[in-house]
């Protein structure tokens, strides 16, 4: 999807916010709480923090060279978050706020990377802490129109929508055609990225299908 200039900045302005969001949860986390495991398979919420810092300290470059290092880009990525994740939360929750205004717009992907990633991860750590997440539904249609997009790449395969529609309860909004899904969009965002906990707020023939496809 290809923004405006004026979109952009909008799009960087939502990250931004999101990440000292996430930096005052942090500094407010207990020891047991920052080892609770989160929604992301094998990281606990003080991990999900600290990949958020890696996107801009070590970025796409540094995923690459990692991901060679480690065989794929996936191992890559954990071998740097779980490096991060070594300094303390307070190290990790100031760099999230010191360094908000980061533009992040990796290659091919751009800028809708930075914010699904903020958002999804920001589930990533509040449910399983029993805290509400609720981003502003706009900026999930937004996250909604790069993953159902051409340019999504490394949330999921792009065969996992293939043959669903959809539609979000909170914009009015579908993406897509074929056997539909429909709920709120923070959760149709998280169920497509593999977090199984939102499909019991999603409804509609699709769910069973999408529900094999995560399992």
């Amino acid at each position: 999807m290809r923004l405006r200039t004026a979109e952009r900045d909008r799009v960087f302005d939502a990250v931004a916010h999101e990440r000292r969001g996430i930096a005052d949860l942090i500094d407010g986390l207990t020891p047991e709480q920052l080892a609770t495991p989160s929604l992301c398979g094998g990281w606990d919420v003080k991990t999900v923090a600290a990949h958020l810092v890696s996107d801009f300290l070590d970025g796409f470059r540094g995923f690459l060279v990692s991901g060679i290092r480690h065989g794929n880009m996936d191992k890559g990525i954990d071998a740097l978050a779980r490096r991060r994740a070594q300094a303390p939360a307070a190290e990790i929750a100031e760099t999230l706020r010191t360094r908000a205004e980061f533009r992040l717009s990796p290659p091919v992907t751009g800028p809708l990377a930075g914010l699904t990633d903020v958002l999804v991860h920001g589930a990533d750590i509040r449910i399983p802490l029993g805290l509400a997440h609720r981003p502003d539904p706009a900026n999930v249609a937004w996250v909604l129109d790069f993953l159902a997009g051409r340019t999504q790449f490394g949330f999921f395969p792009q065969r996992r929508l293939r043959g669903l529609a959809l539609h979000d309860g909170d914009t009015g909004r579908t993406w897509g055609a074929g056997q539909e899904i429909r709920g709120p969009g923070v959760a149709l965002m998280l169920a497509v990225c593999g977090r199984t906990v939102a499909l019991d707020r999603l409804t509609g023939p699709g769910v069973t299908v999408l529900r094999s496809r995560l399992t």
